[in-house]
């Protein structure tokens, strides 16, 4: 398993409960990890590493949790040494490597997305606007650790938007060229499934909340919550399949970039049917952490047949429970994260019936747990209901402490 977070740390959880494994490393994964694996010291980008490690142990399956190490080609390297690895090829990857990239095959494959144009500098960002009317949004062409989106619904705060990307430069090279869009209205939906190449298998359905503050409020960030399942309408998960996601690994086999791996769709469901928003290459964090609990049976499995480009042979089946994920962030986020400050409690939120808890930007400081990163924990409550799921979670919440913790109190409010 390669990663750190708490995405990785919810893989990690379940792959240690699978039959038949013998021995789970993790690279370099954090203090929760480290419990139930073998915490590796090395980068999660160190690609060569990585694999010459896996080659030195045998291992079997490797597993990528982060878009970084895929875009920078992990997989071709696994695959020049004939290991097996879930996770598309560099070449696939742009799918997550580039919004530009996503936008024109959309395009080429005809599959429903928002209108958008491409603009490299100020003067092309504003005629976008000009065009597209507000609302609209911006996004950084490249990898912008989820960060790279801007929601404007106002001239002045497109304006702004526009000093950001092209004169404060705030993401850098993901941001030399950036994606104007216009603004889909609806509900989203994260939809996830695995890949061997030609066939798919849908995970189960989840909703993130990528704003910081409730009630969708404040800047974006790399995810706040989630919650799973999402009720969907009759028909609509077929729907997504057929207009969405079968077109899509039907174009990448076709333009000669197989794909082999996680492929999650970030879908809004408007009046005009579903429609893509974006595309990530991997597992999301924070659905991750109420999808795979939810998993009846084991992971291992699942994926590798997707590596081994075998799915046909496994099915997935799935709780009838719910889960509901509250990220705990450290003060500063999605700015500069605070670090260094003690947290307590969770020994406490952990004996809650139906909780989990899983690590992200946390470090071990004289034997002692504190804030190392922007989102620190994950506490995932479980229940009959979304409601319930969110009530357990929440008590949960309420027993951990940090100084400049932040969090949303509506994930799951509203859903039964």
């Amino acid at each position: 398993m390669i990663g750190s977070g708490a995405r990785e740390h919810a893989l990690a959880w379940k792959l240690s409960r699978a039959e038949g494994l013998d021995e789970l490393y993790v690279a370099p994964g954090n203090p929760g990890v480290s419990a139930i694996a073998n915490c590796v010291p090395i980068a999660a980008d160190a690609t060569v590493e990585l694999a010459e490690f896996a080659v030195s142990l045998r291992i079997d399956v490797t597993v990528v949790g982060p878009e970084l190490p895929l875009v920078l080609g992990i997989a071709d390297e696994f695959a020049r040494r004939g290991l097996l690895l879930v996770g598309p090829t560099r070449a696939a990857a742009e799918l997550e490597g580039s919004k530009v990239f996503t936008k024109e095959f959309c395009l080429r494959h005809d599959i429903p997305t928002g209108q958008a144009l491409v603009a490299r500098d100020r003067d092309q960002a504003a005629a976008a606007v000009k065009k597209l009317g507000v609302p609209v949004v911006f996004k950084a062409d490249g990898l912008a650790a989820g960060k790279g989106v801007q929601v404007c619904h106002t001239k002045d705060e497109a304006d702004a938007a526009i000093v950001q990307y092209f004169e404060d430069h705030a993401f850098g090279a993901a941001g030399e060229r950036v994606l104007v869009e216009e603004c889909l209205e609806g509900e989203e939906v994260s939809f996830m499934v695995l890949s061997d190449g030609t066939g798919v298998l849908p995970l189960a359905s989840a909703r993130d909340y990528k704003r910081l503050a409730d009630d969708d409020q404040g800047p974006n960030t790399g995810g706040m919550g989630a919650v799973s399942p999402v009720p969907l309408e009759s028909g609509l998960a077929a729907t997504i399949l057929r207009a969405i996601v079968h077109p899509t690994i039907a174009g990448l086999a076709a333009e000669g970039r197989t794909y082999r791996g996680v492929l999650y769709a970030g879908v809004m469901l408007t009046r005009d049917g579903p429609k893509l928003l974006e595309y990530n290459c991997r597992l999301g964090d924070p659905e991750t952490q109420v999808v795979i609990p939810r998993l009846d049976g084991d992971l291992l499995p699942l994926l590798r047949a997707t590596a081994a480009g075998e799915l046909g042979s496994v099915r997935a089946t799935w709780k009838r429970e719910a889960a509901v994920c509250v990220v705990l962030a450290a003060g500063g986020y999605p700015g500069t994260p605070l670090r260094g400050e003690p947290i307590t409690g969770l020994g406490d939120a952990l004996a809650q019936s139906g909780v989990l808890t899983f690590h992200a930007g946390t470090a071990l400081q004289e034997g002692a747990l504190v804030t190392a990163g922007g989102r620190v924990l994950s506490i995932v409550g479980r229940g009959a209901t979304p409601a319930e799921a969110a009530g357990v979670a929440y008590d949960a919440v309420a027993k951990i402490r940090f100084n400049g913790m932040q969090y949303r109190r509506d994930v799951g409010r509203g859903m039964g």
